[in-house]
């Protein structure tokens, strides 16, 4: 009689050939899996017999854990509840066990598996019909013969044995295999989870704002005070947790806070804003309350800010570790609101040593940026009284010279001086900064949280690797827009660079048309803007800079070089369009008043006469600002001499050699 053990080891070893050669869909089962629990669905299991207990086996597997821990997947047998079992079969037969079942706990997509040796069971048919009546998908792992419960199924794995002890086995080393294929597939969807994106991280004061909006028809009896009527209250996070707030808005970055929270309701408060918006946030002890700022408003204008939380008090130490998060930073942004968080020490001293760029946006009542800064923000107002500026002459001309005293003091590597509706004046290690006018007039729209929306834009290009210069004029466009959001409803803002219509404009060319401007305007304490350069082929680049230029005055006055002058310049084959041609374009343009046309390699002359309160290049400024060799011209009647943004790639001699390429293709 041949013995059971060498019997049953050699049925095993048999199968296990065969088996190798269909064991691949585990790997594929246990990847659905993966994907389909670990995002909420649901695994079915059902089988008679042994095959129950492997049902409960593979359950018991995925709502528990094979090896290492793991979160726990939604899996149910439908074997193991007895009462349901015998319920089921006394009302409605045992060919229904399963099948009620599925019908109870099956949702579309879910996934029903049942095991069997014989591959023959009604209930088993049963449960797989009622299955694909819910929409799910259906799987079954049965033996080596004919088996109406894997043609029933959408996938079969057929374990290759003709003994059913085998088979069950089998079954079980597929159980264990598919599970460790899941497993594997979890562990490596949590592994590229944790391949962060970018971090930002904003430092600073957070404050609970809360805007009351509501109606006014009548002033209160016993005060001359108008009497608003509540309608709505929104609450938001303010300060630093606006910033925070608007970076969270770009998909491309993770953004964390290292703020201050206090123990009260405003800090339970702000703690939910701010996680429910995805923001990681790093909170110092507050002592005392919240500080809130309250607006009452209506019809979208404030009636009344109402502050509550007294005065500013230090944060409290920091715990262990929770300034790491700025070592891991791909940029800083610090949105100091003067209460404390940017003057902590253990803050300061963490920022000193971190090497991501660090946007610093100031308070009059804060600490100075830490040196080296890769840009700070602040706005006129407070340029002026940081520096003690008497703020004489234009916004242009107080900007730049308060920004470069700025840069210098603390050490900054730039400095954006924010004017409003003006835009910013960038001041780098040049000597010439470079203006970013904005692109519409958002007339009397609501400016709160516009330079939270430009600080926030600067740290996200930075960290995005931009340079300086293109961070702030992303900052200017992304602030403009902010403020033209909070005007929906008022007037469409006029185009940018549109100060007047040009229908009827007179056309103004030469020395006495421009001389003629000059004068008009200095009579009304107006400001002149002047540029230069050939104009060739007039294309959007040379637009982008006339326009820039005519927002920073009252008029713009082309110096045009004359035909004689661009030969000399550019070559016997140049200009391609006469001086008349170019000048009369060029006037025709809405913001451009007056051309003049002058003979010499540069504008010198032309401006000793004209005087302009600002001369206008446009080109780049990655570098601080080439040297111009007209500024120190211009300086002697105490003009200005800045640069404007140009549109990349636009340039009249790649266009004629471009045109000429094609040409001669033909």
């Amino acid at each position: 009689m041949t013995d059971p053990i060498e019997n049953h080891l050699a049925g095993i070893a048999a199968a296990l050939g065969p088996f190798r050669t269909v064991a691949p869909r585990l790997a594929d089962w246990g990847a659905e899996l993966a994907q389909h629990l670990g995002s909420g669905g649901r695994l079915l299991v059902a089988g008679n017999g042994g095959s129950a207990a492997e049902a409960q086996h593979l359950a018991a597997e995925l709502v528990g854990k094979l090896r290492e821990d793991r979160m726990p997947l939604s899996a149910i047998a439908l074997t193991p509840d007895s009462s349901a079992v015998t319920a089921i079969s006394n009302d409605y037969g045992f060919d229904e066990v399963f099948a009620r079942q599925v019908r109870a706990h099956g949702r579309p997509d879910d996934v029903l598996l049942v095991l069997s040796t014989s591959g023959r069971s009604p209930n088993l048919v049963a449960a797989v019909r009622a299955a694909k009546e819910c929409g799910m998908r259906t799987w079954a792992m049965v033996g080596a013969g004919a088996s109406p419960v894997g043609d029933a199924c959408d996938e079969v794995l057929h374990c290759p044995s003709p003994d059913s002890q085998v088979v069950q086995e089998l079954h079980l080393v597929s159980v264990h295999l598919m599970c460790e294929y899941l497993d594997r597939a979890l562990a490596k969807t949590e592994e590229e989870k944790r391949v962060t994106k970018p971090l930002l991280v904003v430092v600073g004061d957070t404050l609970l704002d809360r805007d009351v909006d509501g109606e006014v028809h009548r002033i209160a009896p016993d005060a001359p005070a108008p009497v608003l009527d509540e309608k709505s209250v929104r609450e938001r996070p303010g300060g630093a947790g606006l910033a925070a707030l608007l970076a969270a808005g770009s998909d491309d970055y993770d953004v964390a806070l290292v703020t201050a929270l206090a123990p009260d309701a405003g800090g339970a408060r702000l703690s939910e804003m701010l996680t429910a918006a995805g923001i990681a946030t790093y909170a110092l002890p507050l002592p005392g309350v919240t500080p809130q700022k309250i607006r009452l408003r209506a019809r979208g204008q404030v009636l009344l800010r109402l502050d509550r939380g007294g005065a500013a008090q230090p944060p409290g130490d920091a715990p262990d570790g929770l300034l790491d998060v700025l070592g891991s930073a791909t940029a800083i942004l610090v949105s100091d609101y003067g209460r404390g968080v940017a003057a902590h020490p253990a803050v300061r001293a963490a920022l000193e040593k971190a090497s991501a760029p660090i946007v610093w946006d100031p308070h009059p009542n804060g600490p100075p940026p830490v040196p080296g800064v890769a840009l700070a923000t602040p706005n006129l107002a407070e340029a002026v009284k940081v520096t003690g500026d008497a703020a004489h002459g234009t916004t242009l001309s107080t900007a730049q010279r308060t920004g470069h005293k700025l840069r210098e003091h603390w050490r900054a590597r730039a400095v954006a001086v924010t004017c409003g509706g003006d835009g910013a004046v960038l001041c780098q290690a040049g000597p010439t900064p470079l203006v970013v006018p904005v692109g519409a007039d958002a007339g009397d729209a609501d400016t709160c949280g516009a330079g939270d929306r430009f600080a926030a834009t600067a740290a996200l290009a930075l960290a995005g690797g931009a340079l300086v210069s293109e961070a702030v004029q992303d900052a200017v466009a992304a602030a403009t827009a902010y403020v033209l959001g909070n005007a929906a409803g008022s007037p469409a803002p006029a185009s940018a660079g549109s100060p007047a219509s040009a229908e009827g404009k007179p056309e103004r060319v030469g020395a006495d048309a421009a001389g003629q401007l000059v004068a008009e305007v200095r009579e009304r304490n107006g400001v002149v803007v002047a540029t230069g350069g050939c104009f060739d082929l007039l294309h959007t680049g040379h637009l982008a800079t006339l326009r820039a230029a005519r927002q920073l005055g009252d008029c713009l006055i082309v110096c045009l070089n004359s035909d004689d002058s661009v030969r000399g310049l550019k070559g016997p084959d140049r200009p391609l369009n006469s001086q008349t041609d170019r000048a009369r374009l060029l006037a025709a343009l809405d913001c451009v008043d007056a051309v003049v046309i002058f003979d010499e390699p540069t504008p010198e002359a032309v401006l000793s006469w004209l005087r302009p309160d600002v001369w206008v290049k446009g080109g780049d400024y990655a570098d601080g600002g080439p040297s111009l060799p007209e500024a120190e011209l211009v300086k002697r009647w105490d003009g200005q001499t800045v640069i404007v943004p140009y549109l990349d790639g636009r340039s009249t001699t790649k266009t004629i050699a471009a045109a000429q390429a094609a040409t001669a293709g033909r």
